[in-house]
């Protein structure tokens, strides 16, 4: 009889060509661990070969970077001929797929602007609009809580894909949206699908370009029956065989019915990798979304977002694609603390990372092998990851993380807006200024919560740079928006000033976008230039404060002269404020006489001395190149040689991270800058070629800026300290006249002309400096 789904006889398998990166081995002592106990997890999966719980297996456990153990135990294959077990053996990772290919590259859209957690299905995929699951979120798909079947009827695939994608996208639901906790493979082939209509590539194509190839990974990827492709040869040997469809046993072909049925890629199945890559994977989450090579591939506070249970319900916690902390007891070893995520595969595959103890333990079996009747490895999960949590024998393992509210987020002031049922808005009609980040703390768009708000007529919104999505780094057009049908006008195309025309009919200008910290950040221009236009109009303006992000206690750098006002400098403030957006509107309504009739609604919850990793909330790039918090606190001292002829970084997946340019010599420059003995930065030499801007597709020398310590970190003083090294060693080529436009500030700007170093500058500044600190705290809102 033939099969339902016939077995491909040639198969591709998406890899990067690149040489692989893998955590170095280490002595367990070396890393707070004992051998002796290590090699109790080697019993304990022998004696579950031995009783065929698994043919066999391969378990790695790896701390604070390195694999402290690892062991391939058993048979990769017992038939048709046997096959040992060897530690690159490349497994099928089943439901691993869900967090370590399609979660993650689900975020990486998000952080790009090119969606919102908040996004319902019905706007993403229209042809999903019906039965109910048109108001379905992103969030609700990658926590579980849709509503939707767990998986529908295999029969549905018979018909070939197209088939199966319409009988998927007209079930219905069996629960009500975020009722309850159901975990669904469905909702991840709908991800899968999301990913690929966002990013105009297939979900294999996406992951592999913005991850694996990234992370230099040689044995991570998809099978594909859809193309002939020479790959890497020792694959097809080296992969681990599941079970027979038909007379065929399966073996570099996704052993999941549904994704083999839809062509092997999908988003709830369908990757596969080894051991010591998904080591890697793991040690990216732990180390806040870097690789190994500090390659940036999520924001810290993203990897934050995607490992916290948000605010699911006791016994239904749930991060964004993982399983989180006591919900998933049947992987968290016994002796692990509440802080932990992992997933498993039904193959036989599992991950666990506990972040308190810098720790994570791979378990990867092909469970189902040969014929598909293996047995539930879950108890030998639970023993490999309490033996490794056993075998830590540090006194004072790696240190916490600063205690942050992360179930409990500050409220910023749309939240509070919201508490107090839209008071100061009810019976007016209302012009938003805003973009994506103008958001809850639980991910819904300030536009929808004005929009549905009862008694508020949203009318209008308005844009600042880069566009209401925050995607777009040039002029922006008036628009409209599709979801309310608004009018967008553009605060950054033909005006930079709400018009009289645009203002019409309005009451209310609400201002809510999220700042960054830094003078010439221009949401802040944009912001002072509403607060005159209201007045001029005779509109009050009320602004939804949000936290500083890189703290509202530390204030540095010159201050602007008042005669090289600008939209980059629209206000005389330090290059470093130190204040958040409603406090700054008070300050610009007084001292720059404009008198707007203002009100502020602030956060509830935050500290000045709180940067944005301690808030909460979830990071959303406020702009196209400002994609975590490490280049946020890097952004007042790099972009101040932004108009020079240098590269900073943008054109590239690490904006203000590097610097350089074709003329530079990249040790010498990193050792220039990392004799100046900068506190908490050091500088790597690099080569990298940008994609946009003055060197684009030039190779340019430069350095990689690592921050080693934010707590001793100053920006003001990098960014300076990049100057007067490049004067020193490139005074021919580096042109700085561009300098003085972001500085703004002219005697520092003669000052370093003239060969003054940071200690001869900073003198020069301190008067204004100080003058302004006088006057900020009459406008200070929080303690």
């Amino acid at each position: 009889m033939k099969p339902l789904f016939a077995s491909p006889l040639i198969v591709l398998l998406t890899l990067p060509t690149l040489v692989n990166a893998a955590l170095p081995d280490a002595k367990p002592d070396a890393v707070g661990m004992s051998s002796e106990r290590l090699e109790r997890i080697g019993e304990a999966v022998s004696r579950a070969v031995e009783a065929k719980t698994v043919p066999g297996a391969v378990v790695l456990v790896g701390r604070r970077g390195k694999v402290a153990y690892v062991k391939a135990v058993g048979q990769r294959a017992v038939k048709p001929e046997a096959e040992a077990m060897t530690r690159d053996t490349v497994f099928d990772m089943a439901s691993l797929t869900k967090p370590l290919a399609t979660a993650t590259s689900i975020m990486i859209l998000i952080e790009r602007g090119q969606l919102r957690i908040s996004d319902q299905l019905g706007e993403v995929l229209p042809e999903f609009d019906n039965h109910g699951k048109g108001e379905i979120t992103v969030e609700q798909l990658l926590r579980h809580r849709s509503g939707l079947i767990a998986d529908n009827a295999i029969s549905d695939y018979a018909d070939g894909p197209d088939t199966a994608w319409e009988r998927l996208a007209n079930l219905g639901l069996v629960h009500k949206p975020d009722e309850k906790f159901l975990y669904s493979d469905v909702n991840f082939l709908i991800l899968g699908r999301i990913v690929a209509k966002l990013s105009g590539q297939s979900l294999d194509q996406f992951a592999t370009e913005n991850i694996y190839k990234k992370l230099h990974l040689k044995s991570t990827g998809f099978f594909s029956n859809q193309g002939d492709v020479k790959t890497d040869p020792t694959i097809i040997t080296r992969t681990a065989p599941t079970e027979k469809d038909g007379e065929t046993m399966l073996r570099c072909v996704v052993h999941d019915p549904r994704s083999r049925a839809l062509g092997g890629v999908t988003g709830h199945a369908g990757l596969f990798s080894t051991a010591d890559d998904v080591a890697v994977l793991a040690q990216m989450f732990l180390d806040g979304g870097r690789g190994l090579d500090g390659e940036r591939i999520l924001a810290p506070l993203t990897v934050r977002a995607m490992t916290s249970p948000g605010d699911t319900p006791p016994g239904q916690l749930r991060g964004l694609g993982w399983d989180v902390a006591t919900g998933f007891s049947s992987l968290r070893g016994a002796l692990f603390g509440p802080t932990g995520f992992g997933h498993t595969g039904f193959t036989g595959t599992s991950l666990w990372i506990d972040p308190e103890t810098q720790t994570f333990v791979i378990l990867l079996t092909s469970r189902l092998h040969p014929d598909g009747e293996g047995r539930s490895p879950i108890a030998l999960r639970r023993e490999v990851a309490t033996l490794a949590a056993a075998a830590i024998t540090d006194a004072n393992p790696a240190p916490k993380p600063a205690k942050t509210t992360a179930n409990e987020p500050v409220a910023c002031g749309i939240d509070v807006l919201v508490s107090k049922q839209f008071a100061g808005l009810k019976g007016k009609r209302v012009g938003l200024v805003t973009n994506h980040t103008g958001r809850t703390r639980d991910g819904h768009s300030t536009i929808d919560v004005l929009f549905k708000a009862p008694d508020v007529k949203l009318v209008a919104l308005f844009s600042p740079e880069h566009g209401i999505r925050g995607a777009v780094d040039k002029p922006v057009a008036d628009a409209k928006d599709d979801a309310t049908g608004l009018n967008i006008f553009s605060l950054y195309g033909k005006t930079r000033k709400p018009s009289p025309e645009s203002l019409k009919g309005i009451d209310v200008l609400v201002y809510d976008i999220q700042d960054i910290g830094a003078r010439f950040y221009t949401y802040i221009s944009t912001l002072g230039l509403v607060l005159e236009a209201a007045k001029e109009q005779g509109i009050a303006v009320m602004v939804l404060d949000r936290p500083n992000p890189i703290g509202g206690v530390v204030v540095a750098g010159p201050v602007r002269d008042e005669a090289l006002g600008s939209f980059v400098a629209f206000h005389p403030l330090p290059v470093r404020h130190g204040m958040t957006v409603g406090e700054l509107a008070g300050l610009f309504n007084t001292e720059r006489s404009i008198g707007a009739n203002l009100t502020v609604i602030p956060c509830e919850g935050w500290k000045r001395n709180a940067m944005y990793d301690q808030t909460g909330l979830l990071w959303v790039n406020p702009s196209p190149n400002m994609r975590s918090l490490t280049e946020a606190l890097l952004y007042p001292g790099v972009a101040l040689l932004e108009f020079t002829n240098l590269a900073t970084g943008r054109g590239t997946d690490m904006p203000f991270e590097r610097l350089g340019a074709p003329w530079i010599e990249p040790r010498a420059f990193a050792l220039a800058l990392n004799d100046q003995g900068l506190p908490g930065v050091q500088f790597v030499p690099i080569r990298f070629t940008p994609n946009e801007r003055q060197y684009a597709g030039q190779e340019c020398g430069g350095v990689q800026i690592l921050l080693t310590d934010w707590s001793r970190f100053d920006p003001i003083d990098l960014g300076l300290t990049l100057a007067v090294v490049l004067r020193h060693l490139y005074n021919d080529q580096w042109k700085p006249e561009g300098l003085l436009r972001m500085l703004v500030d002219q005697p520092t700007y003669d000052g370093l002309l003239a060969g003054g170093d940071l200690a001869a500058l900073r003198p020069l500044w301190k008067k204004e400096l100080d003058e302004f600190l006088d006057v900020r705290t009459k406008y200070l809102l929080y303690k």
